[in-house]
């Protein structure tokens, strides 16, 4: 089997050395060639090359944004069902790693490895959705409003060399709830062929659950929502302290879906629209991709093999 192993060594717990301990026992039992990235972007040219090349499978060690890069360098040259498109495999090697975890593999890059070639040998794999964003892929959640704040901040942290650590991301998620609070919605919500909603200040777009961690500590969102459903969609009406807080508690908890009147929600949503009375960030599986006025989002069934 032929076999592309794309490696973010830029990502939390990457490691030159883990990295050659991990490629080593791959090309055991693969043929493989190693791409280390050197710049956003260069994972997704490098899956993009992969399916041109006709690899059987692609492999992403790195964080949540490096299996993106990947997942959408793949689709630049393949469509859903398309029999050129590579096996995708996953190995951790960032601080959440949501999608990994959502598939059930180690969070440890070594145990990851042991998985990923017990399902090599066993030929498992597992069809999973996707959705997307406008044109960009996304494999566990997108969002407008905090949480797309939350992200824009944390990367202009990790640019100044500081860590994402779960109590800095919830210092950032605290500073922009009070920033926001104080502003005016500016978020409308078309959910099918419905009418658009009342303005809104965030919407969530989930593809799996949990939603993200905190640390070891799941981030429950939207628990009706897998990769064999539509997205999920979790909306918040208002930035008031106690309904936030309630909704906060509840997906910490993880016993059911948040609930209350301050929020909008929906389960299995083929398409959605988000319309913003003025540009506003967008963030997809953990990364900013800049500011829009309005957003297609929809679910893709089947979208990818993933070897697990």
């Amino acid at each position: 089997m032929r076999a592309v192993l794309v490696v973010n060594p830029q990502a939390t717990s990457t490691t030159a050395s883990g990295r050659d301990v991990l490629a080593a026992a791959l090309a055991s039992v693969l043929k493989l060639d190693v791409v280390e990235t050197r710049h956003f972007g260069h994972a997704s040219e490098a899956a993009r090359d992969a399916v041109r090349d006709g690899a059987d499978l692609v492999i992403a060690h790195g964080g949540d944004g490096t299996v993106n890069e990947v997942v959408n360098g793949m689709f630049e040259v393949a469509e859903p069902g398309d029999p050129s498109m590579p096996k995708l495999g996953v190995v951790p090697g960032g601080s959440a790693n949501v999608f990994a975890r959502a598939l059930g593999v180690p969070k440890d890059p070594v145990d990851a490895t042991h998985h990923l070639m017990r399902a090599l040998a066993d030929r498992s794999t597992r069809q999973v959705g996707l959705g997307k964003a406008d044109e960009r892929w996304f494999t566990f959640n997108a969002g407008i409003g905090w949480d797309a704040e939350v992200v824009a901040e944390m990367e202009h942290q990790r640019s100044r060399g500081h860590e994402a650590t779960p109590a800095l991301y919830a210092r950032i998620a605290l500073t922009c709830y009070v920033r926001m609070a104080r502003g005016e919605p500016k978020l409308s919500l078309q959910i099918g062929d419905d009418h658009p909603s009342e303005l809104l200040h965030s919407v969530f777009v989930s593809n799996t659950d949990p939603w993200t961690y905190l640390g070891s500590t799941p981030v429950r969102m939207s628990p009706e929502t897998s990769f064999d459903t539509g997205l999920g969609v979790f909306a918040l009406k208002k930035m008031t302290a106690y309904p936030v807080l309630r909704h906060v508690a509840e997906m910490l908890r993880g016993r059911g879906k948040p609930h209350g009147r301050n929020s909008i929600q929906a389960a299995d949503v083929p398409h959605l629209r988000v319309a913003c009375t003025e540009p506003l960030r967008l963030q997809v599986d953990g990364d900013c991709l800049g500011e829009r006025s309005a957003i297609e989002f929809s679910s893709v069934p089947n979208a990818l093999r993933v070897a697990v």
